[in-house]
Order: C-alpha cells, then sequence, then structure tokens
C-alpha cells in the first residue's frame, strides 16, 4: 500500500507517558507536596525558592528510572521511517520517545536529562540529582544551573522549526494532549490553514476537539498503532 501522506508532524502530551506511568500532576488537581504545579515550574519560583523548584525536577527524573517506554513510543519510533517527511514533536519532558528508538524528534518544553547554565547558557548531561552548588563545567561558576526545561511564561524550544514544518504537512497528529496549553493548543489550526489532515488521538475529547477533521477516543497505547497500521505498511 502506497502512503497517503508524505510529510506528517506528530504532536504528543502528557498522556502518552501517563500510560507508562508518570504522573501528570493534573490528575491529582495539579498539586506536589501541596504545592501547585505552577508555584515549582516559574522563573519567579526559582528565584523565590530555588531549593523547592530543584527538588521538584530532581524527583521527576528519579522518577524516569521506574518507567519504560509503551506501545505509543514505539509505535511513532517505527512510523517515523515510514514517510518521506517525519517530526515528533513532544511536550513532554522525560527520555521515554528516545528510548523507544525516535531520532526525528524535538522537545518542546525541554528535558529533565539536562541542565542549562544561566550566565554562560551551555547545555549539559543530568542522570543524578541538581545541586545548587553544583559548579558549571564551561564557565565554572556556582549556582547557576538549572533544570532544562521551559517554564511558565517563557517561549518552547525549536518554534521556527515547528512552524515550519507544520506549514508543510499533509498530516498533523495530535496524541494525549489536553489542548489548553498554548502555543501547542493553536498546531491545529496552522496545520488546517496548510491544507493538512488533522487528527486528535486521546483519552477524551480535548479543548481543541471541534478543529480537528478526525477525532479518535481511547488509550494511546492501543489507538496510535491502530491508526498508522491504517495509514501506512507496518
Amino acid at each position: 500500500m502506497k502512503n497517503e501522506f508524505k510529510q506528517v508532524v506528530v504532536l504528543t502530551g502528557a498522556g502518552v507517558s501517563a500510560e507508562s506511568g508518570l504522573s501528570t500532576f493534573r490528575d491529582g488537581g495539579g498539586l506536589w507536596e501541596n504545592h501547585r504545579v505552577e508555584e515549582v515550574a516559574t522563573p519567579e519560583a526559582y528565584d523565590r525558592d530555588p531549593e523547592l523548584v530543584q527538588r521538584f525536577y530532581n524527583t521527576r527524573r528519579k522518577a524516569l528510572k521506574t518507567v519504560e517506554p509503551n506501545v505509543a513510543h514505539k509505535t511513532l519510533a517505527k512510523a517515523e521511517k515510514c514517510f518521506e517527511s517525519f517530526l515528533l514533536v513532544t511536550q513532554n519532558v522525560d527520555d521515554l520517545h528516545e528510548r523507544a528508538g525516535s531520532k526525528k524528534l524535538l522537545h518542546m518544553h525541554g528535558e529533565l536529562l539536562k541542565m542549562r547554565c544561566v550566565q554562560c547558557h551551555k547545555i549539559a548531561p543530568i542522570h543524578e540529582d541538581l545541586q545548587l552548588d553544583r559548579i558549571c563545567e564551561h564557565c565554572e561558576r556556582t549556582g547557576t544551573l538549572r533544570p532544562h526545561i521551559v517554564w511558565f511564561g517563557e517561549m518552547p524550544f525549536y518554534m521556527d522549526d515547528i512552524m515550519r514544518a507544520l506549514m508543510q504537512c499533509d498530516l498533523f497528529v495530535s496524541i494525549g494532549t489536553s489542548g489548553s496549553v498554548y502555543p501547542a493548543a493553536g498546531f491545529v489550526e496552522i496545520a488546517n490553514q496548510s491544507g493538512a489532515k488533522t487528527v486528535e488521538i486521546n483519552l477524551q475529547r480535548s479543548d481543541q476537539n471541534s478543529h480537528f477533521q478526525q477525532s479518535i477516543q481511547g488509550l494511546a497505547s492501543q489507538t496510535v498503532h491502530d491508526f498508522f497500521e491504517s495509514i501506512t505498511q507496518f
């Protein structure tokens, strides 16, 4: 069977990782240690209490060691080889897509397994706890390292690349995302304007569901494989 689509953009959100056992926090009212997630994921929160913010991300980083990629992650890694052009854009900060084998991948909200110096802006890998007194190996300053994460109020990464891909794609698939956080929530409109087919795969209808041409409800671990199997040769 010949692929109907040639240029594909896929967006994934917390719902994909949740099936591997990673908390989305929103399920529990958005609380972590009785703090609103927004209170530990902003530049202002870091200025006010950097130790609390670092502990939040250290906890999340440790959680990665307890989970494995699920069928949805593995399906997307397989799907990227089936199209002339394929880009996976994830709002997730975990490494499950990489561990499943994805290569054509952009983390628009950053990565838990990276840290960034606010002085020299160098990015480096980290797999252990990030301590406040850690010395940057590049500029040798102390106390300048923060998680390489896009906090609320900050601009997501790779927006130029993402917008270019959306304006050129003929298929846009959104998987496991609430459709409530911009700019990702607006991706479907850009894809629609570009003439692409737009598909939402989610446990329940998202805030942007009415903008999609096709809507599929169900667990990502089940529906993602079935969808891509239906449009390509697996």
